[in-house]
């Protein structure tokens, strides 16, 4: 059993490892997206509060617009 897992319960085979840290926030979901600063990918990879499914979907649709907008700009200059 490594150092940072749980100790096993009767029938676990595989250990648990302890709880991430977890920040309950109070506001919206904007407040909730940007507990972070700008840092959106910190709340939507790390999972940090109540918003990380959110702020997934607000990184998705800001990399797909980007995706986009290349992909868009580089059909215009090689068509």
């Amino acid at each position: 059993m490594s150092g940072g897992s749980l100790p096993l319960r009767k029938g676990e085979r595989i250990p648990r490892r302890p709880l991430p840290e977890y920040d309950e926030v109070e506001g919206g979901v904007i407040e909730g997206i940007s507990a972070h600063g700008f840092k959106i990918w910190k709340v939507a990879l790390d999972d940090g509060n109540q918003y990380g499914p959110h702020a997934m979907i607000v990184l998705l649709i800001l990399m797909a617009t980007l995706t986009g907008g290349i992909l868009g700009f580089m059909w215009s200059i090689f068509a």
